[in-house]
Order: structure tokens, then C-alpha cells, then sequence
């Protein structure tokens, strides 16, 4: 009789651990899922993207305005 109420504790046991993990298991998939979703709709990857376009053409016209401003230095310097 003592063998057997062990028996049925160990199983209680083994069913109580194997649920509490199979919920935390749940849980964590569940979180990283809304997470997932979140960063989806998030609108800081099209934003990002919208700033370096901002970046590149104001480097662009940077550059363009330095080398209008060299080749005017060095025509000048050229023609004295």
C-alpha cells in the first residue's frame, strides 16, 4: 500500500512539473508572439528608413556643393 501511494505522489508530482512547464512554455511563446506582432506594426523600421534616404541625399548635395565649390577655387587659382 505504501509502494503504491508512492507511486501515485511520484505521478502527481511528474503531472504537476510537466504542466507548470508546459504553461510556462505557453506563456513564453504567447509573449514572443504579441512581441513579434508589436514590433510589426511598429513604425520605427519605415522611419529609420526615411532618415537614412534624408542622410544619403543631404550627403549627396554635400558633396555636390563641396566639389562645385574646389572646382571654382581651382579655376580661379588657374586662370591668376
Amino acid at each position: 500500500m505504501a509502494l503504491t501511494q508512492m507511486n501515485l505522489a511520484l505521478i502527481h508530482d511528474r503531472l504537476h512539473i510537466k504542466t507548470f512547464w508546459e504553461k510556462r512554455i505557453d506563456n513564453n511563446c504567447q509573449y514572443a508572439q504579441n512581441e513579434e506582432e508589436r514590433v510589426k506594426k511598429s513604425a520605427l523600421t519605415k522611419l529609420r528608413g526615411e532618415w537614412t534616404v534624408r542622410l544619403e541625399n543631404r550627403t549627396k548635395h554635400l558633396k555636390s556643393l563641396n566639389d562645385n565649390y574646389v572646382r571654382k577655387v581651382k579655376k580661379s587659382a588657374d586662370q591668376t
